[in-house]
């Protein structure tokens, strides 16, 4: 028997989930959460194999609880059920540290074998995400060519770089990462000290003559 917590601020779409899921005998719906705090209560209090956790949620979205987990230090397995297929969700939520990505869509086997799999310690990523797969590994390629210039530059840091290169401001940058501006502020001052650039339009310079994007 597999303990699932579900987490969704939609009443239906739990009501729903907890059917489907508890159809065939082995999985169990242990708790159900509206929003990231009741969440993050519930998986202290239960202690779930598998959270299933939606992003759009209020008073704390399913990412933000995915980072709180993971600074507490848990290994919690958390398999996301999102309508999000942005680059930049799945980005984050592999940098955090997500056991599984999987899009509202799905077909109900498919969610189930993610929960299978994740709850089995596999990481489990929908086959329809492919093309942000190939993102991702473009943006580690990047990684690794920094590190060899002794930069080390942080996936964080290389996605920064590259809104910096469109020429996006930090309040934009926020936005579309999903962060803090207090956090892009110290992503472009590290930015800066490890390429050895003093302003924005450098470091611009910089992303475009190393390849970090495109001028189209």
């Amino acid at each position: 028997m597999i303990n699932v917590i579900l987490a969704d601020d939609h009443s239906m779409i739990r009501e729903g989930l907890k059917q489907l899921l508890e159809l065939d005998g082995d999985i169990k719906v242990i708790g159900e959460a509206g929003t990231g705090e009741a969440c993050l209560e519930l998986i202290e209090q239960l202690h779930p194999d598998v959270v299933l956790l939606d992003i759009n949620m209020p008073q704390m979205n399913g990412l933000e609880v995915l980072e709180k987990l993971r600074e507490s230090g848990s290994k919690q397995k958390v398999l996301i059920l999102t309508i999000h297929n942005e680059v930049e969700y799945l980005m984050r939520a592999v940098d955090i540290g997500v056991s599984g990505y999987l899009l509202k869509d799905s077909e109900s086997s498919v969610l189930k074998r993610a929960i299978y799999d994740v709850y089995n310690g596999e990481n489990f990523i929908d086959a329809t995400l492919t093309p942000l797969l190939k993102e991702q590994r473009y943006l580690k390629e990047l990684q690794r060519e920094a590190r060899s210039k002794d930069r080390l530059l942080s996936t964080r840091e290389i996605e920064v770089l590259c809104a910096l290169a469109e020429g996006l401001y930090n309040k934009e940058i926020a936005s579309k990462l999903q962060i803090s501006e207090k956090t892009v502020k110290n992503h472009v001052s590290n930015i800066f000290k490890k390429i050895g650039v003093a302003d924005r339009t450098q470091a611009a310079v910089y992303a475009i003559r190393h390849k970090y994007v495109d001028i189209k």
